[in-house]
């Protein structure tokens, strides 16, 4: 499948005249709890030519495949490919987005060209707002918990999709830094040995082993921890509050550094 997605980028940067600069897995198989029918959920950045930006009218800063957008060769059916130009995510770097900052942080690299990845790592810190972090992951796990884990019977692998954005505030809470992306990291970090983490663990083993995790009774033990942290997540980010320098001229010379890197 690696190749398969590095022969896609290729064909998208053909077919679209862009040039990838990064391009990694962002969902489940990055979060390291995959199913063995996951997604690849690859998401990439890019830049057009030069002569692009040199135009009167606002363009489409987004490829979506097979969304909303088409390639000349066949896709396999796992495959979800989504890209942001250039200037598209430096603006939202400079919101301090979680899933961009996620990216960048992906441990399965498919393609890095160049140095903007690198340089934008570098400021990672500098512009990380624990405030639209907390706000991102909140919401994330709110919302999938009302969905999934209210009844008596749940899908049991929808846990993950609350408990990792739960570690993940959490860990903005303790380290006022953009959380690692592996699940695991966050469990033994964040959550103490006992009754709460044996089962969570014992989930993780069993969705790794590739078991279907569909409908099961509820695990109270962990619906209990998730009340309880997000209780505590709405209270605590209204209190909140952080200031951050404007970045906008270091990114713009970024932005700048990157294109004439791309094509020259």
């Amino acid at each position: 499948m690696k190749e398969h997605i590095k022969d896609v980028l290729r064909q998208i940067e053909a077919e679209y005249k862009i040039k990838i600069l990064y391009a990694c897995e962002s969902g489940s198989r990055a979060w390291g709890f995959p199913s063995k029918d996951s997604d690849y959920d690859v998401r990439f950045i890019y830049v057009h030519e030069m002569a692009w930006y040199l135009s009167i009218d606002q363009k489409r800063e987004v490829i979506e495949i097979p969304k909303h957008d088409s390639l000349t060769i066949p896709i396999d059916d796992l495959l979800d490919v989504s890209g942001w130009e250039l200037r598209k995510a430096l603006r939202l770097f400079r919101k301090s987005n979680p899933p961009l900052l996620e990216w960048l942080r992906s441990g399965i690299i498919y393609y890095e060209f160049g140095t903007v990845a690198e340089k934008l790592r570098e400021l990672n810190e500098t512009i990380f707002s624990p405030v639209s972090g907390i706000h991102h992951y909140l919401n994330m796990a709110k919302g999938n918990y009302r969905e999934f884990l209210q009844g008596d019977m749940v899908k049991i692998k929808k846990y993950f999709y609350v408990l990792r954005p739960i570690l993940a505030a959490k860990w903005i809470e303790q380290y006022n830094t953009v959380p690692p992306m592996e699940f695991q990291s966050l469990m033994e970090r964040l959550l103490p040995p006992g009754d709460l983490r044996n089962e969570v663990n014992t989930l993780l083993i069993r969705k790794i082993a590739g078991d279907e995790l569909n409908l099961e009774p509820r695990l109270d033990i962990i619906n209990r921890y998730l009340d309880e942290e997000i209780n505590h997540f709405e209270d605590y980010v209204n209190n909140l509050s952080t200031s951050i320098e404007d970045p906008t001229q270091k990114l713009d010379l970024i932005f700048r550094e990157t294109l004439e890197e791309a094509w020259h």
